[in-house]
């Protein structure tokens, strides 16, 4: 195996990596510190690479693509997006690793399909260091990925799948979508929602879809003094989530139509079972903590708003 491309992308990695680790260490890099740390290990992957995102399938933003200096900005753009995704799905024990885990095997099957043998190796290795991780880390975390993991593994995942691009015209982008559907669309939902609320993007709560999941199995199954076992049981039941869309985007690598036909059905299951959830929650919550017959209506709706809150705690 060459080691060219192996070598460039964990080079190119190190800024992302070291700002992240100061984070972890508690030097307390902002969010912004390490988005522009995410670019700069995006730049140096375009400069020692010469690759960016070479089409999209959309023929107005494809025309803008071939201008160089904003394909580079266009693609340090989505990059620089999908690695602070990474850092967003890691609340769970596995949730992230298992996510990851799965990239990397869906892009390796597209590679292999392409004839990248190279790009193959590299995602296979990628794979088996993530697994060596998911063994402490799942069920029971007893490690963590932190900023410096996440970070590094969004980075990887997302320039390779980029190089992919480059090397193999065949290969729609919207299958890469479907690969790192869950981050973006995590990310995205996060976003809107902060938006709609007048908060900040970057204010962390509790809502992602995630965290709902693993609130529901409290309240239906186990009860919050379980969270132990709640953790790792709503990284289960989130997974399927997950995982569908990769299976589509290998099997639809090279179908362009198609492959946009189930991003926007992955899009509306995922919206849909967000909404649904949310509006279930407060009344689950409320299922299983019935209030006393004189309750007044100001204390019920105190406890209305109450059965919401655990829902909006900020998680850093």
């Amino acid at each position: 195996m060459s080691w060219h491309i192996s070598t460039i992308a964990f080079v190119s990695a190190l800024p992302v990596f070291g700002v992240g680790l100061a984070e972890d260490l508690g030097y307390l890099a902002s969010p912004r510190k390490r988005l522009l740390a995410a670019a700069v290990s995006g730049a140096v992957f375009i400069s020692l690479m010469g690759q960016w995102v070479p089409h999209t399938g959309i023929p107005g933003l494809d025309i803008a693509l071939q201008w160089s200096p904003f394909a580079m900005m266009f693609s340090l753009f989505l990059a620089v997006g999908i690695s602070h995704a990474f850092n967003l799905i890691d609340g769970l024990n596995g949730l992230a690793g298992s996510t990851a885990l799965a990239a990397a095997l869906a892009l390796a099957a597209i590679a292999h399909q392409a004839g990248l043998a190279e790009h193959h190796d590299l995602l296979l290795m990628l794979a088996a260091t993530i697994l060596g991780f998911l063994v402490f880390n799942f069920p029971f975390g007893k490690i963590f990925l932190g900023d410096a993991g996440a970070y590094v593994v969004g980075h990887l995942l997302v320039w390779i799948s980029v190089s992919i691009l480059w090397n193999a015209s065949n290969v729609t982008p919207l299958a890469m979508l479907l690969i790192f559907f869950w981050p973006v669309a995590d990310t995205l939902l996060a976003i809107s929602r902060r938006l709609s609320l007048g908060k900040p993007i970057a204010q962390p709560d509790r809502l992602h879809f995630h965290q709902l999941v693993m609130r529901g199995v409290e309240i239906i199954l186990l009860g919050r003094r379980k969270r132990r076992i709640a953790n790792p049981l709503a990284s289960l039941l989130t997974m399927p989530f997950i995982f569908a869309p990769m299976v589509a985007g290998v099997l639809l690598s090279d179908d362009h139509s198609n492959a946009a036909i189930a991003c926007v059905a992955f899009a509306v299951i995922f919206t849909t079972t967000y909404k649904t959830g949310i509006w279930i929650a407060p009344k689950l919550r409320r299922s299983a903590c019935p209030k006393p017959a004189d309750t007044s209506n100001t204390e019920q709706r105190l406890k209305d708003h109450r059965a919401l809150m655990p829902l909006r705690d900020p998680i850093k």
